[in-house]
């Protein structure tokens, strides 16, 4: 318990007076004149008692660190507060009211101690000394943002209309309780909704694709608090990004045709070949179809070259129909986990007229050239008319749910 000691100092001379005045003034002459002197009585009062209060309390055990120190004087004036853990000194000031309060984060597992220099009304000093323990976790979340589960998400980029806001915990979280330590603002101002892909992984979007020039920040005050039941927050964590222009682009699995529209106005119409259809049984008896997925995809990467071979998603038998050795294809942009990229495809002379490849998106070599100099991370690639939807874990198939459908 914080010891209290109530100080009480009285006037000088206090005695001494009190003798001559006793209860009752009077009028006493002075030898040898003829005035009357008038005593002066004793008004001198006694120091009112000085109540010192410390938050957290002298004693108290499993404090979040990230609770500042409070001390406050009621009937005196607080000199200094010290407060120490070991040969560590945290930093604090005081504050227009008198109180006194810290400025430094505390740490986990510590025990802190409070020295309170205070006066009375009448100047004396005293000193009081409290201490207090920190909680111990058992373990600590590290934070990271994420753009996608291939690429973190770079602070002050500029990314695309479908681009959720992602946070990834290092350890398995309390769903509710990570929820309430994150701070989503946006510029405009948007309504949007969790979905947790995993119970470490959330997911944050609006109702719509994101408008151009929207500028978003990410606060999670995690530090100190209690992610789970033995788990805390290692530190707070905060980013932003900013919405370049909005880009979607449709592929149509009827037309053998994507259009690309920036900030809804249509800028480029390409001929395509999408997915042939039909599915087939990996060497480890995996399924593998040969379907685009339809519905939004989100950009994920861009790779100048990039190598790939059936044997990349199981089908390995040189036998299969379906076989095709490892091969440098130009200009790839990633839609999906899975696989599924639009790249340039020189060699597929159906583009435009019919849907023969193995599930990405064929183009001229020109028009792949441009996706791949004009697409960013987080733009939408959206898939019309294609019999098998993608999955909301299939790369960022966010958007392929309805809002009202979507997360908590």
């Amino acid at each position: 318990m914080i010891q209290r000691r109530n100080v009480i100092i009285g006037a000088l001379g206090v005695a001494a007076a009190a003798a001559a005045a006793g209860c009752t003034s009077h009028r006493t002459a002075r030898p040898g004149a003829g005035n009357w002197v008038e005593p002066v009585a004793n008004t001198e009062q006694p120091a009112v008692p000085v109540r010192l209060s410390v938050t957290p309390a002298s004693g108290a055990t499993g404090v979040s660190p990230a609770k500042p120190i409070v001390v406050t004087a009621e009937g005196g004036t607080l000199q200094s507060v010290t407060v120490t853990a070991g040969k560590a000194k945290v930093s604090g000031a005081m504050q227009d009211d008198g109180t006194w309060r810290s400025t430094d984060d505390l740490a986990y597992d510590k025990t802190y101690k409070v020295v309170a220099a205070v006066t009375d009304g009448q100047g004396a000093a005293t000193a009081h000394t409290s201490s207090f323990t920190t909680v111990k976790p058992h373990s600590l979340a590290k934070i990271t943002f994420q753009a996608n589960g291939m690429n973190l998400l770079k602070s002050g980029h500029t990314y695309g209309a479908g681009q959720p806001v992602i946070i990834a915990f290092s350890r398995s979280v309390n769903k509710a309780a990570a929820e309430k330590a994150i701070e989503i603002t946006t510029s405009p101002s948007v309504e949007g909704k969790f979905h947790w892909a995993n119970d470490s992984t959330v997911h944050w979007r609006p109702a719509k694709y994101w408008t151009s020039g929207t500028k978003i920040k990410v606060n999670v005050k995690a530090f100190g608090v209690k992610l789970g039941k033995e788990v805390y927050g290692a530190t707070n964590a905060s980013t932003h990004f900013q919405i370049g222009r909005q880009l979607v682009a449709i592929s149509d699995y009827r037309k053998h045709v994507t259009k690309v529209y920036i900030n809804g106005k249509l800028v480029r119409t390409m001929k395509c070949s999408l997915g042939k259809g039909g599915s087939t049984t990996g060497a480890n008896g995996e399924f593998i179809s040969y379907w685009t997925t339809g519905g939004p995809h989100v950009v994920l990467s861009k790779q100048r070259v990039y190598s790939m071979s059936s044997a990349s998603y199981g089908v390995t038998d040189p036998k299969d129909p379906n076989y095709y050795a490892p091969k440098d294809i130009e200009y790839c942009t990633r839609i999906s986990y899975s696989g599924e990229f639009m790249h340039a495809a020189p060699w597929n002379r159906s583009l435009g007229r019919a849907n023969l490849s193995h599930g990405c998106i064929n183009l001229s070599v020109a028009d792949a050239k441009w996706v791949y100099e004009n697409f960013m991370i987080g733009d939408i690639v959206d898939v019309k008319n294609s019999p098998r939807p993608v999955q909301i874990w299939n790369g960022l198939g966010d958007w392929a749910v309805p809002f009202h459908k979507y997360g908590r």
